[in-house]
């Protein structure tokens, strides 16, 4: 009897350490709690143009699968804080070998880039790399050096963003 206890309790030990991985791989939100988010998440300011047009992205709303021709805008961190700033009008072809890439900007020894890998179910990644010594981070999975992205819906002029030093966002 208690080495029957003993193995079921192994296996319940398992099978909740190996839920609990899958369930830190990703955050995903109800859509109440997605609508709530992206309340929470819009920029401060008395533009109503701005207000009303630039939505905070969540990664599980796969914004990179899909060419939609808008502006996003990455609030990331390597030394410092930094703005990205790129227009999503160019389709990444399935790769040939392990992954291709889009580079959106080199910035000090970092490189942000949306990279499509062939084994990857979410197809587009957008990553943060230094060398190849160091980890990749990747949006939603596994950094906080991404501190927010943001999409501009109209197809008018772009809102014209800056970053503080402590990663704030504020309309120029």
């Amino acid at each position: 009897m208690k080495r029957l206890l003993s193995i079921i309790g192994a296996i319940s030990l398992v099978g909740t350490s190996t839920t609990s991985l899958v369930a830190c791989n990703t955050k995903e939100y109800s859509s109440e709690k997605l609508k709530e988010l992206k309340e929470k998440n819009k920029i401060n300011t008395t533009d109503e143009n701005v207000k009303n047009n630039l939505e905070w992205i969540s990664p599980q709303e796969k914004p990179f699968n899909k060419v939609d021709n808008k502006w996003y805008y990455v609030i990331w961190k390597g030394r410092n804080w930094n703005i990205t700033k790129f227009k999503n009008d160019e389709e990444i072809i399935p790769p040939k070998h392990e992954y291709e890439y889009k580079l959106l900007q080199e910035k000090e020894e970092y490189k942000i880039q949306l990279r499509y890998y062939s084994h990857n179910d979410t197809k587009i990644d957008l990553i943060i790399f230094k060398s190849i010594n160091e980890p990749t981070l990747i949006w939603g999975k596994n950094s906080n050096n991404f501190k927010s992205i943001y999409r501009w819906n109209l197809d008018t002029k772009e809102s014209n963003l800056i970053i503080d030093n402590k990663g704030n966002v504020k309309v120029k």
